[in-house]
């Protein structure tokens, strides 16, 4: 009874199913115990028909089981736990004495979640690695929790057709005859007032002076440099005269810069306002 957590994926939802018929396409049902007996669920004593009990791991959903309780009709859901659904017959109907509820949640909120259902006799035998959750009308329901993975999403094959398929990069051959369906995109329309500015916009048509448009105000201006910028000083005298503007001051000679005694302001302060006779 030895299974790898590590390697295998979670249970995403568990479910009641009359049979394989009804049971969904993604669910596994369970129809044997561990101890091999039949594991259809009957409601009471001489009935033929039963259901059974069905899991699915599919994660397309995004959710995962992170935890299963068998509880009786007269506790209360837990919260957070949900009934699982029943995909039964329409003459069918499941033993509401004890019912099975599952704790649903986003795969990425857990890093452990269910990993396997299995049922057996009830006090027949013990299931390593697997948590008892209760007994349900002879059978006994176990877990196993542990961490999970989740498997990693493949990339689908692209199909690929016939003449994209002898198309090849590092061919130099003379290229394929096109089809009607592959004529060449149409060369775009330009208006005939585009065509007009790009025959005047001619480095001739500006300069030849016919047209008073295409006269600049530094036609005829020679390009130089400013004199002062002709002769510069050589890297390290310019860094020696700079050094030496500077002037570090020192805290006292910031003190004194700056030093402000409010003398003015405390005068002001002291002086008595004028006082305003009363109209009355």
């Amino acid at each position: 009874m030895s299974l790898s957590s590590s390697s295998s994926r979670p249970v995403t939802a568990v479910g009641w199913t009359s049979s394989g018929t009804t049971c969904p396409g993604h669910f596994t049902l369970i129809s044997m115990t561990e101890d091999g007996a039949s594991a259809s669920f009957t409601r009471g004593f001489g009935l033929k028909s039963g259901y059974y009990l069905c899991y699915s791991k599919d994660l397309s959903g995004g959710m995962v089981v992170s935890d299963v309780q068998v509880i009786s009709d007269k506790e209360t859901i837990p919260h957070g736990y949900c009934y699982v659904p029943e995909f039964m017959d329409s003459k069918a109907s499941v033993w509401k004495k004890k019912r099975v509820c599952v704790r649903i949640v986003p795969v990425d909120s857990v890093t452990t979640a269910v990993l396997d259902i299995r049922l057996t006799a009830k006090s027949k035998m013990m299931l390593q690695q697997y948590t008892c959750l209760g007994d349900m009308l002879g059978y006994v329901l176990w877990c196993m929790k542990g961490p999970f993975s989740t498997p990693v999403p493949q990339a689908k094959p692209r199909h690929i057709s016939f003449d994209m398929g002898k198309i090849s990069l590092d061919s130099t051959g003379p290229p394929l005859p096109l089809r009607p369906s592959n004529q060449p995109a149409a060369a775009p329309r330009i208006s005939r007032r585009r065509s007009n500015l790009d025959e005047k916009e001619t480095p001739e048509s500006v300069c030849d002076g016919s047209n008073i448009y295409g006269i600049t105000a530094m036609d005829g201006v020679p390009f130089a440099l400013h004199p002062k910028f002709e002769m510069r000083p050589s890297g390290t005298q310019v860094s020696t005269q700079v050094l030496d503007d500077i002037r570090i001051k020192s805290l006292q000679d910031i003190e004194n810069e700056y030093n402000y005694t409010f003398a003015i302001e405390e005068l002001a302060a002291k002086r008595s306002c004028p006082s305003v006779p009363s109209l009355s």
